[in-house]
């Protein structure tokens, strides 16, 4: 039987451990050629290590090339996306997954690591649709996949439930992944009418960063061990699921895997209405009219505080 992705090319970012990986491998498998583009950097996003994007790739066999440098330049995510058109003629497939943490309350947080995780986590997954799109328009019109039309184009972007509900001192991290699913949006419009689909996935499962979570209370802790038993593989089928000539009619969509459940998100349209009377009572008037459907502070690790399906 022929793969579900032959012939695709694919761009994987932060594809040397964890989730990103794990999509790398699930897309190799169904026949894509991929980039492991990772700087291997720590989870603060220090100390970079090529050697992990080169051990993954050797890994993944001929299928898969390394590219260790940080893709949050707008020049490196050129040069990225000209290597993938060097390497395999072409690009059809972006997954964004690159990010790093840098965790402080909004009172005690330092600037620059509110910068660095902007940076890394929003406006990398920016600068590489911006260098790729373009050219998978174009390919599009040059018969790329086929004379029926190209439908290959797919940009996924890995969020977090963190920037749909909250959590308490990640400011930086909540705000670039909701910033994320935002550019998830436009992307799917603009390139709706060039058939290039763009969705974002909120993935629950054991990763640097659950491995590294230091609870402090009972709750965190039974969320720690639930994340624990949950493998990165079901992110990555869910991934490639949307990549495949089906997903096709999928796009501008917020999705969450957690185990074998997947789960479609609401996106904030308006609850209810109301007529604004005088300034003085606005307030108030707020408070009764709309204060029933407010939404509370439920952080997302008290949200998804049940068993996962695994």
């Amino acid at each position: 039987m022929t793969a579900l992705l032959e012939g695709r090319a694919a761009i994987v970012t932060g594809a040397g451990r964890g989730i990103g990986r794990a999509i790398a491998e699930a897309l190799v498998a169904q026949g894509a050629k991929v980039i492991v583009a990772d700087n291997g950097a720590s989870i603060s996003g220090d100390d970079g290590d090529p050697a992990v994007a080169r051990e993954t790739a050797r890994a993944l066999g001929k299928n898969a090339v390394p590219f260790s440098e940080s893709v949050a330049s707008p020049g490196v995510a050129k040069q990225l996306v000209d290597m993938a058109v060097t390497h395999f003629g072409g690009i059809d497939i972006i997954v964004n997954n690159a990010a790093i943490l840098r965790d402080a309350f909004v009172f005690r947080a330092d600037p620059r690591d509110w910068d660095a995780v902007i940076r890394t986590n929003l406006s990398a997954a920016f600068y590489l649709i911006n260098a790729a799109s373009g050219l998978m328009r174009e390919q599009g019109k040059a018969g790329r996949g086929g004379k029926e039309g190209y439908d290959w184009g797919r940009i996924v972007n890995i969020v977090s439930s963190a920037g749909l509900y909250g959590n308490l001192g990640q400011a930086a991290y909540a705000s670039a992944k909701a910033g994320l699913f935002g550019l998830t949006r436009v992307t799917a419009m603009d390139l709706a009418r060039a058939q290039i689909t763009a969705n974002a996935v909120a993935p629950f499962a054991r990763t640097r960063v659950t491995d590294i979570i230091q609870p402090a209370n009972e709750a965190q802790k039974t969320y720690k061990e639930r994340a624990l038993k949950i493998g990165a593989h079901h992110v990555a089928n869910a991934v490639t699921a949307l990549c495949s000539p089906a997903g096709k009619a999928i796009t501008g969509q917020l999705l969450g895997v957690r185990g074998r459940e997947v789960f479609l998100f609401g996106q904030p349209r308006p609850v209810t209405t109301m007529e604004a009377g005088a300034q003085a009572t606005l307030a108030q008037d707020m408070l009764a009219k709309l204060g029933p459907k407010f939404t509370d502070l439920t952080t997302d690790l008290e949200a998804f505080n049940t068993e996962p399906l695994v």
